[in-house]
């Protein structure tokens, strides 16, 4: 088996680690630096996905200089564009709708969470 595959295998049986990668992706691809790790915590109609270790060098340099509030608006802004790619992310690997999505960082530790909440199933 490819590496890939076997990726594809052990996402396919673990939906947790599916939504984690899948925001992680999303994070690289715009912002030019994925998390170095992702977590992903599960209830019944909600998903929150943890991660880490996630500022860029320009956004540990305003952090530093003591702009986080600069940040922490940015990055909500970002998460606000970005919020139908990420709640489209959880309702592939789901099959679930999700109808709402929020988003937070920590400054130390770098931290954030993103929190989508599931339609509930009768």
């Amino acid at each position: 088996m490819t590496e890939n595959h076997d990726v594809e295998q052990l996402t396919n049986h673990d939906p947790g680690l599916a939504i984690a990668n899948a925001i992680t992706r999303l994070h690289r691809s715009h912002y030019g630096r994925g998390a170095a790790s992702a977590r992903t915590v599960m209830g019944r109609d909600h998903v929150v996905v943890f991660l880490e270790d996630i500022y860029t060098t320009v956004e540990r340099t305003l952090i530093e200089a003591g702009n986080f509030e600069t940040v922490r608006k940015t990055r909500h802004d970002f998460q606000q564009a970005m919020r139908g790619p990420f709640s489209e992310a959880v309702e592939s690997v789901l099959g679930r709708k999700v109808v709402a999505f929020m988003s937070e960082v920590h400054e130390d530790p770098p931290i954030s969470a993103e929190i989508f909440v599931l339609r509930r199933e009768d």
